[in-house]
């Protein structure tokens, strides 16, 4: 993703996958294979040791240093990384539990006298792995004068257990051939989570203790068990989700946090995730429309839009299409449930937007159907994101807490015109709930959905065009954060870090002096400049 920077730029995207039915962060290229640390017999706790390179037990977790972990492709910015496992209970609520074991890895400070309080990373998803968002993190310059931890959260790609699942991911590969809400689609997808399931369970794994009540608990023992006193933590997408619950469940040591794509606990859901679609692709027609050029050629793009919803739920177009990487041809079925969840992503390339729907109204449906079947097919995302997190999450979390029909009623509200079909399946949660009655983990305590109410310093970051979190969540949980700077970055999609150098210096800033980050650089930002077909 370029850097937010100079107008009439054109942004590259790094990280963009609509993951199983969960909130999509980004294609993963990256995770840890290595094998856990020989265990040692003792505990140093040598003074004024870098963080990470000491062994320590605390309590029933354990932290030990340990070779760095591999990754699919390298990633430089790990190279000069102190890394090691920390080991912890599967389930705190058992005492007879078994342990499992999540890999860290720690970049250093770019200066030689960094700052006490190091910085943690949550990844996104849910079931994103940390480690391989470092170089996001350092590009940043998040690293400038504090380290930054990144640790596995468990289920992950690099942790002990894995819980991946890629039979989901081929099956989401195949879904660009199929009818995006057909019965049948459904009948395909619910087995293959299913199969996914019992995958897991014969494994021996217990299910019901991936979710964010225990993931919180790993961080907190993870400061504990690295002696760090204080330190600040940095959340993109489902991470913002995981570091509410962290704030309200562990402040202990937090000196600040970061939270960025906003997805607030309290709120998460079918029907929201319709508010937040709505919100980002208003944000984006808004802005061909202020735009001369963009609206003589394209008006009424809203309106275009949804007609075409509607046209192709009726009668979906089919084509065939080549993709980056591969000569084989790929058939691609157009319906409204594919257009809906295509824009959904598709506002990290805004400049394209309205090219690529006015040639879909023209009967061009190569550009989206080759954009969507990249993102689906691309074998970097073949077995990366963990779908046992992603599942223990938002079956015990989500959906005991919302009606099977809130999905229909989110879409009813915000797309009137949609048809039902499309309206029942919200963007991203496709047959969420079908999936989550064949996951079978029990609900998590009605709390797990309390609002965070904290005065621990916040930024509370967004993207104007975020069609998958929404900017309204930031002012949504600044309500109860009493020391919380609500920033909305405009023309930027789904987490800001990743595509917005002014959110970059923004964020760095505020980890410097979290009362007064500086703001300056959102006033010289201009919309992008919309490609104009003939």
């Amino acid at each position: 993703m370029a850097l937010h920077h100079a107008p009439r730029r054109r942004r590259t995207v790094r990280r963009l996958q609509a993951t199983s039915a969960g909130m999509a962060t980004g294609i993963l290229v990256t995770g840890l294979l290595a094998a856990p640390a020989q265990a040692q017999s003792r505990t140093d706790t040598s003074p004024g040791a870098p963080i990470g390179t000491v062994a320590r037990t605390v309590g029933d977790a354990r932290f030990e240093p340990g070779p760095c972990p591999k990754t699919p492709e390298p990633i430089e910015e790990l190279k000069e990384a102190r890394c090691g496992t920390l080991t912890v209970p599967e389930n705190r609520a058992e005492p007879s539990s078994k342990t499992i074991k999540l890999g860290v890895a720690i970049v250093p400070a770019a200066t030689d006298k960094p700052k006490p309080d190091p910085i943690v990373w949550l990844a996104g998803g849910p079931g994103d792995d940390a480690v391989g968002e470092a170089k996001m993190a350092v590009d940043g310059g998040l690293n400038r004068d504090r380290d930054v931890i990144f640790m596995s959260q468990r289920g992950t790609y690099s942790a002990d257990p894995e819980l991946l699942c890629p039979n989901i991911d081929e099956f989401n590969a195949r879904v660009v051939g199929l009818v995006y809400d057909a019965p049948s689609t459904e009948r395909q997808h619910v087995e293959a989570t299913k199969a996914c399931r019992d995958k897991l369970a014969g494994r021996g794994i217990d299910l019901s203790a991936y979710n964010d009540t225990e993931s919180a608990a790993d961080y907190a023992d993870l400061r504990t068990a690295l002696g760090v006193e204080q330190w600040n933590l940095y959340g993109i997408s489902y991470g913002t989700h995981l570091a509410l619950v962290y704030m309200r469940l562990h402040p202990e040591g937090l000196r600040s946090v970061g939270i960025d794509g906003i997805l607030p606990p309290s709120r998460s859901g079918s029907a929201s995730t319709w508010s937040s679609f709505r919100q980002g692709v208003d944000g984006l027609f808004k802005a061909c429309a202020d735009q001369p050029a963009c609206n003589k050629r394209y008006p009424n793009l809203s309106a275009t839009f949804e007609k075409l919803v509607s046209d192709l739920e009726a009668k979906p177009v089919t084509t065939t299409v080549t993709v980056p990487g591969s000569e084989k041809p790929v058939k691609v079925v157009i319906d409204g449930g594919t257009l809906v969840n295509w824009l959904t992503s598709a506002t990290h390339t805004a400049e394209v937007v309205p090219l690529s729907l006015d040639e879909l109204a023209n009967g061009k449906p190569q550009r989206i159907a080759q954009q969507w079947a990249g993102w689906r097919t691309n074998p970097k995302g073949i077995g990366v994101v963990s779908h046992g997190l992603s599942y223990g999450i938002f079956c015990s979390e989500w959906t005991p807490y919302e009606s099977k029909d809130a999905a229909l009623q989110g879409g009813q509200k915000e797309f009137p015109s949609f048809p039902r079909s499309v309206q029942a399946q919200a963007p991203l949660l496709t047959f969420l709930h079908p999936d989550c009655d064949v996951w079978n983990v029990p609900a998590a305590a009605p709390s797990i959905r309390d609002v965070t109410r904290s005065d621990i310093p916040t930024l509370a970051l967004s993207g104007a065009f975020d069609a998958q979190t929404g900017a309204d969540n930031g002012p949504y949980v600044a309500r109860t954060l009493s020391k919380a700077k609500v920033v909305t970055v405009p023309y930027e999609p789904h987490v800001v870090f990743a595509t917005s150098k002014c959110a970059q210096e923004i964020a760095v800033s505020f980890f410097e002096t979290p009362a007064a980050p500086k703001t300056g650089c959102l006033n010289s930002l201009e919309p992008p400049e919309f490609e104009i077909g003939p």
